[in-house]
């Protein structure tokens, strides 16, 4: 087997156009069955995809198996936290009860991304609350073919269209609860697992993108440094601190390159230079998140130091 940077700078570019979902979901199959690692599956799956929206499909995907590795290679899985009142712990009114020896979910959430076309469902969910008055929260699976559950897809983005969004409500659906807390060991660290995902494939698609336009070898060279060090990171410990701060100097290295490759997006394929200019905004979603998280990993390391942490978002 190539090793993966050897893959993303000799592999053959694949030229057929992915006009869907489904598509790029089996295009991405086949770069899975090149790499073993999830991150590493992240990127070759972003080099295989024709546009960003589809190179964060791939990202997203293999962060849910991050995160739970028992997940089915084969289906398309989606997490669900986000309700009316936002995704903070205390704003999860769904709950997941037991029934006669049968876990049930109730409840609705207010944004899924690839919901509509997911086979399972990752549900963040309350069973109770705890002593000092903390919503006490579990993850759980769930099939979308279950009687209980709806789905509405929403109007498609301004970016990254493609990418479908959904609204889900839960009625009385069965449930298969996941081991540990749901916060701590599921939402909280899917949060910085998306993010290295993400950025991988990201890149992967970036040096597609290098190739096909015949950008300098510098330019690759930078975009498979950045690689590199994205699959450095120590994903299995999503929550240290070294790990926020590692992952912030790379997305500041991601932004440097970035306006470094400006000038040349003018010599891409103008349908990929349009692409990229309506979906950059993308790149950007959880960037006030992630400056907090590197606030708190500085502050966890270096107690006191109210400098420590203040760098710039990305894009």
């Amino acid at each position: 087997m190539d090793t993966l940077l050897d893959f993303l700078l000799t592999e053959p570019v694949a030229a057929a156009p992915l006009d869907d979902v489904a598509a790029a979901w089996t295009r991405h199959r086949v770069a899975a069955n090149r790499f073993e690692q999830p991150v590493e599956v992240s990127i070759a799956g972003g080099f295989g995809a024709d546009r960003l929206g589809f190179a964060f499909l791939s990202g997203y995907q293999e962060a849910l198996r991050t995160l739970i590795p028992d997940l089915p290679d084969d289906e398309l899985v989606a997490m669900c936290a986000t309700e009316e009142g936002g995704g903070h712990p205390a704003a999860i009114r769904t709950t997941l009860t037991e029934r006669d020896g049968v876990w049930l979910l109730d409840g609705a959430k207010s944004f899924a991304t690839m919901g509509s076309y997911a086979r399972q469902l990752v549900v963040i969910a309350s069973v109770g609350t705890a002593p000092d008055g903390r919503n006490r929260l579990r993850a759980c699976t769930v099939e979308t073919g279950e009687p209980g559950v709806r789905l509405t897809d929403h109007p498609a983005l301004s970016f990254a269209p493609e990418v479908p969004h959904a609204s889900v409500v839960l009625t009385g659906v069965p449930a298969l609860p996941l081991p540990g807390d749901g916060y701590l060991d599921y939402l909280k660290p899917f949060r910085t697992i998306e993010d290295i995902h993400v950025l991988a494939a990201t890149l992967g698609w970036l040096v597609r993108v290098a190739r096909v336009s015949q950008w300098p070898r510098a330019s690759r060279q930078r975009l498979l440094t950045l690689v590199a060090a994205v699959r450095g990171l120590d994903i299995d410990a999503p929550g240290a601190a070294g790990v926020h701060i590692a992952l912030g100097g790379v997305f500041d290295s991601f932004g440097d390159v970035l306006a470094e490759l400006e000038p040349l997006w003018q010599s891409a394929d103008p349908v990929t230079r349009q692409r990229w200019e309506r979906d950059r905004p993308l790149l950007a979603t959880a960037g006030r998140v992630r400056a907090q998280r590197l606030t708190a990993a500085w502050r966890a390391v270096e107690p006191g130091d109210d400098q420590a942490g203040r760098g710039s978002d990305l894009v």
